[in-house]
């Protein structure tokens, strides 16, 4: 009886040791396959918390109504706090959409951002997160008769593996499965193939010479013969779907000898980007341009240094219509109408 009870109790401390050990993993598995309401994309998420810790907790948001929805899942952190692995939010009212641009792009436009590849309706904002922007069939029109669109915010944690592939496929699971639980009704967005990952919008974006960039969204610069090939770069920050983005073009400084960006162009897609340029100090109406695509505005302008070299001023203005000229004919937009 003594030897029963004493392998019993040997029994119970062995499985409550297995037990304390194996709870963490236990609450891990639970995690990746409830949170955000059992949207994640296990595989990938694992592949984003690669740095050992294990998940604590895990939060989700639906207001319907008011057309938002979000939800987050955090690393273990601290006694004082968690680090969080994501977060997304999803809006599909104009106004929290127009919220949300604002605050990426609160003054010129020209802040820090990266583009994502080809067919992907999104951008990388210079807080790193991922953004889409996709329109809602299944919402109609607001009240101004324009098209109802769901914008969504993917921001991943500061110890989350963000520049892999698992990242684009976390981002678009949750944009998808935002649509679904708004009632968006947008075609559901595909995942890169291959090995594209985000890229750090606060990096120096690669450039290429102005004859390699034929063929790119940028490559329109090549076929005006107003930069001199020799002498420029490019940097294509901008895709087919997107809706923002720029085509950046650097020479060397004539006092430093360092190669700088001389001339930016703009694209901004949708009635928000009206206010970018609304401020006649903040933009001369000879650098901007406007065009109507998908029954929105449409914004594009040039930011250029004083001294761009061998670049006139009726030249710069030259390039900025050749620049919105090739946006209204990749994006079938009417009415192109040049500042100034």
């Amino acid at each position: 009886m003594r030897r029963w009870v004493k392998v019993s109790v040997s029994a119970a401390v062995v499985l409550g040791v297995g037990g304390w050990i194996a709870a963490p993993y236990a609450q891990d598995w639970w995690l990746l396959r409830t949170a955000c309401d059992g949207a994640l994309p296990v595989d990938a998420v694992r592949e984003l918390g690669r740095n050992g810790s294990h998940f604590k907790d895990a939060t989700s948001a639906s207001h319907e109504v008011l057309g938002d929805y979000g939800c987050s899942l955090d690393f273990e952190g601290d006694e004082l706090r968690s680090d969080r692995l994501l977060m997304m939010e999803a809006y599909t009212r104009r106004d929290d959409v127009d919220r949300e641009l604002k605050t990426v792009f609160p003054e010129t436009g020209f802040d820090d951002m990266a583009p994502m590849p080809d067919g992907l309706p999104g951008f990388i904002d210079q807080f790193g997160a991922l953004q889409f922007l996709v329109p809602c069939p299944a919402l109609g029109e607001d009240d101004e008769g324009r098209q109802r669109r769901m914008l969504v915010r993917t921001q991943l944690g500061r110890d989350t593996l963000w520049g892999t592939p698992a990242a684009y496929e976390t981002a678009v699971t949750l944009t998808n499965s935002a649509s679904e639980r708004l009632g968006c009704g947008a075609e559901p967005l595909k995942t890169p193939g291959g090995d594209a990952a985000p890229v750090n919008p606060e990096a120096d974006p690669r450039t290429v010479s102005l004859a390699e960039s034929a063929g790119t969204a940028c490559g329109w610069a090549s076929e005006t013969d107003l930069l001199d090939k020799s002498r420029w770069r490019v940097a294509t920050l901008m895709n087919d779907a997107g809706p923002v983005g720029r085509c950046d073009f650097s020479a060397r400084h004539a006092d430093s000898g360092e190669m700088e960006t001389q001339l930016s162009f703009a694209a901004w897609y949708g009635d928000w980007s009206s206010r970018l340029i609304a401020e006649e100090d903040r933009w001369p109406a000879a650098r901007t341009a406007t065009a109507r695509c998908d029954g929105e505005a449409a914004t594009f302008a040039l930011s250029a240094a004083k001294d761009a070299p061998g670049v006139s001023e009726a030249e710069k203005r030259k390039l900025l219509a050749a620049f919105a000229e090739e946006q209204v004919r990749q994006r079938g937009c009417s009415d192109l109408r040049l500042g100034g």
